[in-house]
């Protein structure tokens, strides 16, 4: 009889070890953008009375699956459904109030009226496009249209998680505590809104391809230089001044890595910035910081001079914002224009 207890509450016990504990799991996936308390940051504020007040759960766990496309939410695919749901859960303990239910019934409008409405009433926040609202965040230390950006309604993640009931709900009863205003209060009518909530739910016939499901290259530039090791660094110190780059410092690649005096003398990193184009790119996502200010790296192996610089278009596929695409396609020129003059 021990026996069987003893195996019964290792048993019990290894049951209870395995259950995902959601604040952990927040704090590994989610407290970065959202904020350890939920209140915001890069992402929107999960812990707004609002937001919790006119989702369900089943929103959450889709959007936790599919993310948003390009709009810097990624999606969690490796996450088993108990993680999901002990997310979901944790998320849920912010709310005091019960989760509302909502039918999967499709709301019936007029798309065509819905257009309408929402060029005069949405395309000011949402885009016209329905994309979203530009920038990053919740915060007001960067430059954005709003204090908390208004989410894109032409993405296939939102559309693959919102119900039609309840963008119903959050047009008729907006989202206090953000620009968000109730549709009924500033006089539309329920056939109005339903007529958008039509118009909403037709981007999905209709979503552009966001691109970001094929990865851009490589994530590394190399370009082999004909040149000596010295003439190289001395090639691209011209080329980053002839693109408008400040030239910052060179350095040995293991600086700090090994004890002073130690390190390869033939791998060299010089660093190099366009502050005004680190601002604008720490404006649109501040994640940026994790590879500004700019690297180029020269290394001699076996005599061959080779050039390295990391691609940050393959970045911005990881970072999953479309906004940053283009600074990244400019940026990736750059590094481009760099190594080739250097290696002429």
């Amino acid at each position: 009889m021990k026996l069987f207890l003893l195996v019964l509450f290792l048993f019990c016990g290894g049951l209870a070890q395995a259950t995902p504990d959601g604040k952990q799991l927040y704090a590994a996936h989610c407290a970065v953008c959202h904020g350890d308390k939920g209140t915001g940051g890069v992402g929107v504020p999960l812990a707004l009375p609002s937001f919790l007040g006119s989702v369900d759960d089943s929103f959450l766990r889709k959007t936790i699956r599919h993310g948003r496309p390009g709009r810097v939410m990624p999606a969690f695919p490796a996450l088993s459904d108990a993680q999901v749901d002990a997310l979901v859960s944790f998320i849920r303990s912010w709310s005091g109030k019960p989760m509302p239910g909502y039918s999967d019934e499709p709301v019936k409008g007029n798309p065509v009226h819905g257009r309408e409405l929402y060029v005069a009433h949405c395309a000011k926040c949402h885009g016209l496009d329905g994309k979203g609202g530009k920038g990053t965040g919740v915060t007001f230390s960067r430059r954005r249209d709003l204090p908390i950006i208004a989410p894109a309604l032409n993405n296939p993640g939102f559309l693959a998680a919102a119900s039609d009931e309840m963008i119903r709900h959050t047009l008729m009863s907006g989202r206090e505590g953000t620009p968000m205003r109730s549709f009924l209060a500033q006089g539309l009518s329920g056939n109005d809104i339903d007529d958008l909530v039509s118009y909403v739910r037709s981007f999905s016939r209709n979503h552009a391809d966001t691109g970001h499901d094929a990865i851009p290259g490589s994530p590394v530039l190399v370009v082999d230089s004909p040149y000596t090791l010295e003439e190289t660094v001395e090639n691209l110190k011209q080329s980053i001044i002839s693109q408008n780059f400040q030239l910052i410092r060179t350095d040995y690649l293991e600086h700090g890595l090994v004890k002073e005096g130690k390190e390869n003398k033939r791998q060299v990193v010089l660093h190099f910035c366009n502050f005004k184009f680190l601002y604008d790119a720490l404006a649109i996502d501040p994640r940026v910081g994790m590879f500004l200010p700019c690297r180029v790296t020269v290394v001699e192996v076996d005599g061959k001079v080779r050039v390295m610089a990391v691609n940050p278009l393959y970045l911005s596929h990881l970072f999953n914002n479309d906004e940053l695409d283009d600074a990244c396609k400019r940026m990736t020129a750059v590094y481009r224009a760099i190594l080739e003059d250097a290696t002429l």
